[in-house]
């Protein structure tokens, strides 16, 4: 909002106040959470690259506000963060879908998530409501018509009688469940589990983690299909 010394004079001159109050110590220290406005008007810090693993529990939105009151992904997260206004998250899970997003303010790892050249992969694990027959693996690998659009699937695994995971490249709205819904399936449950090379399996519903270095590489590095 100015250089240093000009900012020095909006304190003196008591045109700043913190949390609703007039402060004129020039010593005093703002914490997370803090409301500083001049002027009337708020005042923000520069924000720092920030990039998050969270778990989405079934139940919460992707977006930041909901009209219709319901929980969102940014409700997990503490004040310094869900606010952070350029904090976005890099592909979605849709409303009764749960398991790993990223949430991050750099753009380029957004791109790189999202654009399709990019072929990030992401698995999910799915129950379904009837046993899944192993014949319907090449049919998800080849494509279908769903009302998002040809989808397919990189790989698909019978876990076990009423379980698949699937691997997706793509990213079309509501792909596993659209394909699945294709073949007759109904879901029970849908789980992402892995974003491109990372996975989590210690992450609690509802928790999050900032992501370091090694981490992020791995969400870029090789993955196993």
């Amino acid at each position: 909002m100015g250089s240093r010394r000009s900012c020095e004079a909006f304190v003196t001159e008591g045109r700043v106040t913190v949390n609703g109050e007039i402060c004129i110590a020039l010593a005093t220290r703002i914490s997370p959470g803090d409301e500083v406005t001049v002027d009337g008007k708020t005042a923000r810090p520069n924000e720092e690259e920030t990039t998050l693993l969270l778990y989405k529990p079934p139940g919460y939105l992707c977006t930041r506000r909901d009209p219709e009151g319901r929980p969102t992904i940014f409700d997990l997260l503490p004040p310094h963060l869900s606010r952070q206004s350029n904090l976005n998250y890099a592909g979605r899970l849709d409303f009764n879908s749960e398991g790993l997003i990223v949430l991050t303010s750099s753009g380029e790892i957004s791109q790189k998530l999202t654009h399709p050249t990019h072929k990030i992969e992401k698995e999910y694990v799915v129950n379904l409501t009837t046993p899944f027959l192993a014949e319907h693996a090449a049919q998800l690998i080849t494509g279908v018509e769903t009302p998002s659009g040809f989808a397919r699937a990189s790989a698909v695994e019978r876990v076990s009688k009423r379980t698949v995971a699937i691997v997706l490249q793509q990213g079309l709205k509501r792909q596993v469940r659209y394909m699945l819904d294709t073949l007759g399936y109904g879901v029970r449950r849908l789980i992402r589990v892995r974003i491109g090379g990372l996975t989590d399996p210690s992450l609690g519903s509802g928790k999050w983690r900032i992501l370091g270095n090694k981490d992020i590489a791995q969400l870029f590095g090789k993955t196993k299909h």
